[in-house]
C-alpha cells in the first residue's frame, strides 16, 4: 500500500508541477539528484548521509555536520533535502560535499540512491521516516539514527491503525530524543534504543551567538542617545532600560501579529520598534508602512526607516527601522530588549531560540503548543503567550513600569538555552564514528 501510494505522489508531484512553482522546483530538483550524484559522487570515499525535510531540520542537523566534518575529516559530508525552502536556500552551504534534494521514497528510488552512494552512516533529523530508504539502509547494515526526535501520542506510529507502519521506526539504530515522553512512547511500542539528548537548536544558536555580526545601522538605530535628533541635542526618555529608550524586535512577523503590536507602538513612542518580517515582498513592506502611518496620522507618527535605505544618521533619528532583507534577524536580537516572535496567529511560531539566547523576554501568538521550546521558555518565565491586544498591552506596559521583571524574564530565558545545550556532545559521544 505504502509503495502504491508513493507511486501516486509521484505522479501527484510531476501534475501539480505543471501549475503550481514551488512544486516544479521540487519535481526538477528530485528529477536533477541522481544526475547531480553521478556528476559528484567519489566512488572511494565513505558518506556519511544527513537528511533535513526542509530549513527548520537543517538547523538541527548542522551541528552534527560541522563536528563530523571538523573532528573526522576522512568522511565526507551528503546532505540531502526533501523541500525547496530547505534546499535553495543551503544549496551552497559549504559544510557538505554533495547537497542535492532526496527523490521520492519509491523501493526503485531508494536502491538506486543507496547504491550510489553506499553511505557508512545515516543520520535523519526530527520527523523524516522513508520506509524504503530505511529498510535497505538495515538491511544493508548501515548504522542510522534519528536526530532531535520527538512523538507525539496522536501520531500514526501510536494509532491501532498505524501499527503496521511503526515498524519504520525499527529500522533506526538508536533514536535521540528531545523528551521523556518521545522514549516512553517509543517503549511502548517495543523501541528501547533511545537516550533523551535533548534538541540539537540549542547548540545551533549557541554558535550562531558567537558568530553575531556587527550592525553599524542597527546599532546606530538603537543609541539614539549618541547623535542629536533634528540639530537638537538628544533627550533621554525614561525607559526600561534605566534612561535610554527600550528596544522591541519583532521577528519573522506575518500580519495577524504586526496587526497587533504595531497598533501599540503606534500609541507608545517610548519603545524604538524594530520589524524583520517573514515575508519580505514590496506589497508586504508597504502594509507595515500604512499600518505605522495611518491615514490622518499627525506630527507624532513614528519615523520610520528601511535598513537598505537609510543611513547611520537617518537611523539614529528614526523610531521604526523596517529590515527589508534576509540573514540578519539572529543577530538584530543582540540589539533589543523584549523580542516578538511572529506565526503564532498562523501555521505556528517560528524560531523562539536565536532571540532568547540573547537573555531577553520573547512574546508569541497562541499556536506554540506542539513547539517544545516555546513550552520550556514560557515554564521558566522567559517565554509569555498572548492571545490578543489586550494581552499584549498589559504585558508591554509590566515590561515598561517594571525593571526588575524584565531584567529576571530575560535572564531566565537566556539559561534556559544554556543550560539545555549540550545534546550534539550527547550524539556524537554515543555514535561510533
Amino acid at each position: 500500500m505504502y509503495n502504491i501510494a508513493m507511486y501516486f505522489v509521484q505522479l501527484g508531484i510531476a501534475i501539480a508541477a505543471i501549475f503550481d512553482h514551488k512544486v516544479r522546483v521540487l519535481w526538477r530538483g528530485q528529477r536533477a539528484a541522481f544526475k547531480t550524484l553521478k556528476q559528484k559522487v567519489d566512488p572511494n570515499a565513505k558518506y556519511v548521509w544527513v537528511h533535513a525535510a526542509s530549513l527548520g531540520e537543517f538547523e538541527q542537523g548542522r551541528p552534527i555536520i560541522e563536528r563530523i566534518r571538523l573532528e573526522h575529516p576522512e568522511y565526507k559530508i551528503l546532505l540531502t533535502f526533501f523541500s525547496p525552502s530547505g534546499y535553495q536556500v543551503r544549496k551552497n552551504y559549504q559544510g557538505a560535499d554533495i547537497i542535492t534534494y532526496l527523490p521520492i521514497d519509491t523501493v526503485t528510488n531508494a536502491r538506486r540512491f543507496l547504491r550510489t552512494i553506499r553511505p557508512v552512516m545515516a543520520f535523519f533529523i526530527k520527523y523524516e521516516f522513508w520506509y524504503n530508504y530505511l529498510h535497505i539502509l538495515k538491511h544493508r547494515n548501515v548504522p542510522t539514527y534519528s536526530v532531535s526526535s520527538i512523538f507525539r501520542p496522536d501520531q500514526i506510529f501510536f494509532r491501532w491503525y498505524g501499527r503496521a507502519y511503526s515498524r519504520v521506526l525499527k529500522c533506526f539504530t538508536k533514536f535521540f530524543v528531545q523528551n521523556e515522553e518521545s522514549r516512553q512512547l517509543l517503549a511502548k511500542i517495543g523501541i528501547k534504543e533511545t537516550e533523551i539528548v535533548g534538541d540539537t537548536r540549542f547548540d545551533r544558536v549557541m554558535t550562531i551567538k558567537s558568530l553575531a555580526k556587527q550592525l553599524p545601522i542597527v546599532e546606530a538605530f538603537t543609541t539614539p542617545h549618541q547623535l542629536p535628533r533634528g540639530g537638537e541635542p538628544a533627550v533621554q526618555e525614561a525607559s526600561p532600560r534605566g534612561g535610554l529608550e527600550g528596544v522591541f524586535v519583532a521577528g519573522s512577523s506575518w500580519p495577524p501579529d504586526e496587526e497587533i503590536f504595531i497598533r501599540y507602538f503606534n500609541e507608545h513612542r517610548e519603545w524604538k520598534l524594530i520589524i524583520a518580517p517573514h515575508v519580505i515582498g514590496e506589497d508586504h513592506l508597504q502594509q507595515i508602512i500604512s499600518r505605522l502611518s495611518p491615514s490622518g496620522a499627525t506630527e507624532g507618527s513614528r519615523r520610520i526607516v528601511r535598513f537598505t535605505q537609510t543611513t547611520r544618521e537617518e537611523a539614529a533619528k528614526a523610531d521604526t527601522l523596517i529590515i527589508d532583507c534576509f540573514g540578519l534577524l539572529s543577530s538584530i536580537y543582540n540589539y533589543g530588549d523584549v523580542a516578538y516572535i511572529g506565526g503564532g496567529f498562523g501555521v505556528g511560531i517560528h524560531n523562539t531560540l536565536e532571540a532568547a539566547v540573547w537573555d531577553m523576554p520573547v512574546i508569541f501568538g497562541p499556536n506554540n503548543k506542539k513547539f517544545q521550546e516555546a513550552q520550556g521558555l514560557k515554564a521558566c518565565g522567559g517565554g509569555f503567550e498572548i492571545k490578543d491586544y489586550d494581552e499584549f498591552a498589559a504585558l508591554m506596559q509590566r515590561f515598561a513600569t517594571d525593571e526588575s521583571f524584565l531584567k529576571q524574564s530575560g535572564s531566565q530565558a537566556g539559561h534556559f538555552v544554556k543550560d539545555q545545550a549540550g545534546a550534539t556532545d550527547k550524539v556524537l559521544d554515543s555514535v561510533k564514528l
